[in-house]
Formats: C-alpha cells, sequence, structure tokens
C-alpha cells in the first residue's frame, strides 16, 4: 500500500478531517533489523516513545514534533504500518535522560544499555547529517501514542 492510500485509509477510518496532514514518514533505526524490531515493539504497544537528536532536526531542515502531531511509521521496506500521535515532547541534554524516560521506548532494561544503544545511533546518524554525538548533546524524547496500526 502507497503512503497516501494508507493515510486516505487512516482518515477513513478515523473519521479525520480530509486535510489533515501528517509530519513525518519514517522507520526506526539505520539497520533494516532494528528498524523493524522497534516497529514490532510499536505495534504491540510496548514501545510508546522515542528520542532523536535536536542537531538531526536542524541538519535536516525539519521541525520538532509537538503535541498533536501525526506521523506515519513503515517498516525497512518503506511500506506504511501504523499512525501514532505525539502526546508529549521534552529536550534534554543526553547525559540526563532517566530510565523512568528511556523506559518508555520498550527497548532496554535499564539505562546503561538505552544509553550505549543510543551512543552508537547518534555517533552514526551525526556522521551521516553532519553533527557530533556529545554526553550535552540536546536529545528530543517524544511520546506518542499508537492511533492506527494495520494488520502485517
Amino acid at each position: 500500500m502507497h503512503i497516501e492510500e494508507f493515510w486516505r485509509a487512516f482518515l477513513s477510518a478515523t473519521g479525520r478531517a480530509a486535510d489533515t496532514w501528517y509530519l513525518d514518514c519514517f522507520c526506526f533505526d539505520l539497520s533494516e533489523r532494528v528498524a523493524n524490531e522497534l516497529l514490532a515493539l510499536v505495534l504491540c504497544g510496548k514501545k510508546r516513545a522515542t528520542a532523536s537528536s535536536l542537531y538531526a532536526f536542524a541538519a535536516e531542515g525539519s521541525r520538532v514534533p509537538q503535541p498533536g502531531d501525526l506521523s506515519i511509521v513503515t517498516d525497512w521496506a518503506g511500506n506504511p504500518r501504523c499512525v501514532i500521535e505525539t502526546t508529549a515532547v521534552i529536550v534534554l541534554p543526553f547525559c540526563d535522560v532517566t530510565f523512568d524516560l528511556c523506559k518508555r521506548e520498550g527497548e532496554d532494561e535499564c539505562l546503561e544499555t538505552w544509553q550505549a544503544g543510543h551512543r552508537r545511533f547518534f555517533t552514526e546518524d551525526g556522521a551521516a547529517l553532519g553533527y557530533s554525538f556529545s554526553e550535552t548533546m540536546p536529545v528530543v524524547f517524544e511520546d506518542f501514542a499508537l492511533v492506527y496500526p494495520i494488520e502485517a
């Protein structure tokens, strides 16, 4: 299913106005395996948040999500799988992310593994987009709700 067709189905199924639009269409992570694993966590309700570098938004020329924004999440192949709605956003230094925050991402059992995984991600993402990771780098921590799943 193409993105526009998926979006029209979402609007119809949820009774939203035809001029409603999404902020972003994306897959999680920089690798197929992890992107699809994270999508599965969203679809089963375990992943309810995500963390991004504030620098990445600037590098890509996009704005930081705000509560009420809708985004389409795809699998690695670009197939639309669900719509999420941003419910809260905070920006804080990487070193200030707590386990109470990161556990909402549903990926890790402790803060240390979250930090290790995100150091890797932000280092790779920064290399691709032209920013450098640091422990004080601002992180955009976004809570979201799954508002439209699609069956595999």
